[in-house]
């Protein structure tokens, strides 16, 4: 008798299995993507099937050192050994008091103090708290189609009402302006924004509230809004407008930090320090910490019993985001710089083939590529119309007869996400254009 195959075994862990338990048992939120994960090595997930596929999303852009990466697996096993939690605002440690030291050296600007929590979202809401205490004001400014998290919190922040819908009311206290997306922008008729769209910000905090400013609240490159990379001198203008209203530049570093852009911090590309800095995904490349950063003036603001987090700072996780700094600095940045300047091209050349690719924008290994439909206007009357459909069946065919992972993002949920492990070889990049090609070419 022949052995049975795992996948026919009585009770055996499948595809179909894992799928069926999480409509049983896990909340319905999302798994667009829908490729269980049995195991993953460098840029390859395999499926209880035994399917390989080729990972260019990253797990929403966490993994920047790659899946399993030797050095950050085994960092994580030695303090394993030693201990997995006390309590890192009880009982001081080595991990987080080494990983606060070394994030004091790679951060923009003079930022020194850092606390660490569980997420991007917490790391956002500790920084509004920080810059509510240090200014004594309450208002905050945020980026129309920017994103920041799903807490009530985060969530006034973000401005995107699909995230909102039956969630109101969130923060109070918080107005949005407009970001520097010149394909979409009525203003600049669908060319690149220049630093002077950043004074809208003036306008609004004039118009939308109290002039009570303790942040604006920036993504440097903004991720789920489209991939959006700002013209040179808006940030610088942002943070000039900020600081004119007493108020702090917080920037949100949680996508596009730890070596995503082709820098450690987005922030390097241009002329700005900022205030605080909030970080998390790339970080321990997959276990779970967020962390924000400040100047010692700002941070100790704070008083004892101001903020708190029973597992921020877990020493597990921060010993394992020592050793992804230890890999980014080894040369993993440079090759993302490298190879995102060859992918700049190739999808250059995607837009200017296909006709239902509208823009192709990034920095680094963060690039999207917005599809629309040429024959119809899109909203306000700005450029072509927004083609979520195509997008999504791109995706989908993709996954089903190519085998690559890529997500799907934008304020219109039309751009195709290039955002892979940062280690990703440069026949891994030929072979996930030539497949977005090949879909094209296909669905159009």
């Amino acid at each position: 008798m022949s052995e049975q195959q795992p996948s026919e075994r009585p009770n055996a862990v499948s595809n179909s299995s894992v799928l069926s338990a999480y409509d049983d048992h896990v909340m319905p939120i999302w798994k667009s993507l829908n490729v269980p994960v049995k195991r993953a090595a460098g840029c390859t997930l395999e499926d209880f099937d035994g399917n390989e596929y080729l990972d260019v999303f990253s797990g929403i852009s966490v993994v920047n050192v790659g899946h399993g990466n030797e050095a950050v697996v085994e960092a994580a096993k030695a303090q394993l050994d030693e201990f997995v939690h006390g309590c890192s605002y009880v009982h001081p440690n080595e991990p987080v008091a080494d990983l606060a030291a070394r994030i004091a050296e790679i951060t923009p600007g003079d930022l020194e103090k850092t606390f660490f929590c569980n997420s991007g979202t917490e790391a956002v809401e500790g920084a509004i708290k920080l810059a509510r205490k240090y200014t004594g004001s309450k208002e905050v400014v945020a980026l129309e189609m920017g994103f920041h998290g799903r807490t009530l919190g985060s969530l006034a922040l973000t401005g995107n009402n699909s995230y909102k819908k039956g969630m109101a009311p969130t923060l109070n206290d918080v107005a949005h302006t407009a970001p520097p997306y010149g394909y979409r922008c009525a203003r600049c008729d669908g060319d690149q924004c220049d630093a002077s769209c950043a004074d809208e910000l003036e306008r609004v905090i004039g118009s939308h509230t109290s002039g009570d400013i303790a942040a604006v609240v920036v993504e440097p490159v903004m991720g789920e809004a489209g991939i959006v990379v700002p013209p040179e001198g808006w940030l610088e203008r942002v943070q000039e407008i900020t600081h004119d209203h007493d108020a702090l530049l917080v920037v949100d570093e949680v996508q596009t930090g730890y070596g995503r852009t082709g820098e450690l911090f987005a922030s390097n590309h241009f002329d700005v320090e900022p205030d605080i800095v909030t970080q998390a995904k790339g970080i321990a490349n997959g276990l779970p910490l967020g962390a924000f950063t400040a100047s010692k003036e700002i941070a100790d603001a704070f008083e004892s019993g101001d903020h708190l987090s029973t597992f921020g700072g877990n020493p597990v996780a921060c010993a394992a985001a020592l050793a992804t700094i230890d890999e980014l600095e080894g040369g993993i940045v440079e090759h993302a710089r490298e190879q995102g300047e060859w992918l700049a091209t190739e999808l250059q050349a995607l837009e200017d083939e296909f006709d239902v690719v509208g823009q192709t924008r990034g920095l680094g290994l963060m690039w999207g590529v917005e599809l629309v439909d040429p024959e119809e206007t899109g909203p306000q009357n700005v450029s072509p119309r927004p083609d979520s459909e195509l997008a999504a069946a791109v995706s989908k065919r993709l996954r089903e007869e190519s085998n690559v992972v890529m997500g799907v993002g934008g304020y219109y949920k039309n751009v195709m996400r290039f955002q892979p492990p940062l280690t990703i070889t440069r026949s891994e990049l030929e072979r996930a254009v030539s497949e977005l090609r090949t879909a094209l070419e296909h669905l159009n």
